[in-house]
């Protein structure tokens, strides 16, 4: 599978989401945004500088141009990045203060929402310096900032899904039985990257029990005739995330191990199906769940039923009971129940979904029917 790599984003496409942002923050009643390395600043300016101890700070405000604090150093770098040319450069030399460089760029008496990444040192370097700010984290006050995918995005997200269908439908030639989950775990990162994938993130491979625990992270265990193995996995492709999860069967299953898998795929099919313009995120986890719990395996779907994804495999938006958050065409978000039963298996199916103007659409298109390997 080859895929031609994708225009970059420009010095405009930033500008226009720096200024989104900058505008949500004041719609929302803060003073600005206070951006550390990391995915934000990756998605806000293309710049993606090494994460140390010297202070690197975006601040976003509304009427005012966008500025990087950088340290000297890195200051060429940071100039080279896509949207330098849409900030103003503010560095600072080892030996200075970098809370000083900042400080005439924040309000006094502002409150500003802070990203995820930032780091604990920094925050309270500038509450030092400003006593009077305050802060709140940026998953709390605005949740949904990179949530709304454009068509550029859509597209990497739809290439990135695409790769790892491919590496999927590789996967479930190998031979699995008599070998151990690593070996098919190292297996699924080398396919990943062979179809694209700059970075992998996770290639779960629990078989048998250990298909009951979710997050089981792929060790010595060999698989046997007979297992149920639950696969999921996914990194990033063009800077954009993919994550998708089959249940494969070593061998013909016995009754029950397909039974709980058709009601799995039913709560994937309900999930999907839920996903429509102005529904709730908790919408998708309660069509999913019903399935479940109708079916009698309630206590064993024991996750929200997705995350959203994009410059990052898990981001806001969470189809959770409770997220009365209504989804909007371009959001992205996975549709992942599961039934996972203590000390015998686990079944998980999952594809990343968007939301489109009249429903849903899958970004992962491989059969969701069990799945027999060798």
């Amino acid at each position: 599978m080859t895929a031609a790599t994708p225009e970059p984003f420009t010095a405009d496409d930033y500008a226009a989401r720096m200024r989104r942002a900058a505008e949500a923050a004041a719609a929302a009643g803060l003073d600005g945004v206070l951006v550390a390395p990391g995915p934000d600043l990756v998605w806000l300016t293309g710049y993606r500088p090494v994460e140390t101890e010297r202070l690197t700070l975006l601040v976003l405000r509304a009427g005012a141009d966008p500025s990087l604090v950088v340290p000297t150093l890195e200051a060429p770098d940071a100039a080279k990045s896509a949207g330098a040319p849409a900030m103003t450069l503010h560095d600072w030399t080892d030996g200075q203060d970098p809370y000083g460089a900042a400080a005439p760029l924040l309000d006094s008496a502002g409150r500003f929402g802070v990203s995820d990444n930032g780091w604990a040192l920094h925050l309270l370097g500038l509450q030092k310096r400003l006593p009077g700010t305050r802060y709140a984290a940026l998953t709390e006050v605005l949740p949904m900032l990179r949530a709304v995918k454009d068509a550029a995005e859509l597209e990497r997200l739809a290439s990135a899904g695409a790769a790892a269908d491919a590496a999927f439908e590789e996967i479930r030639k190998v031979r699995f039985a008599d070998r151990r989950e690593s070996e098919v775990s190292n297996d699924l990162a080398d396919l990943l990257r062979r179809f694209g994938h700059s970075q992998v993130d996770f290639t779960i491979v629990a078989s048998g029990p250990n298909g009951a625990n979710p997050h089981h992270e792929a060790d010595e265990r060999v698989i046997e005739a007979g297992d149920m193995v639950v696969l999921d996995f996914g990194g990033l492709k063009d800077g954009y995330g993919s994550d998708t999860s089959r249940t494969v069967h070593v061998g013909e299953p016995d009754d029950e191990e397909r039974k709980v898998h058709d009601i799995v795929r039913e709560a994937q099919e309900a999930g999907f199906r839920a996903v429509r313009p102005g529904a709730a995120c908790q919408d998708v986890d309660r069509a999913a769940r019903a399935v479940i719990e109708a079916a009698g395996y309630g206590e064993y779907f024991i996750h929200r039923t997705g995350h959203g994804i994009g410059v990052t495999t898990h981001e806001p938006p969470y189809m959770v009971e409770g997220e009365e958050q209504p989804l909007v065409p371009g959001m992205c978000f996975s549709v992942e129940p599961g039934i996972y039963l203590p000390g015998r298996f686990g079944v998980r199916i999952e594809d990343i979904v968007t939301v489109t103007e009249d429903g849903g659409r899958r970004l992962n298109n491989t059969s969701r029917e069990m799945v027999i390997v060798d």
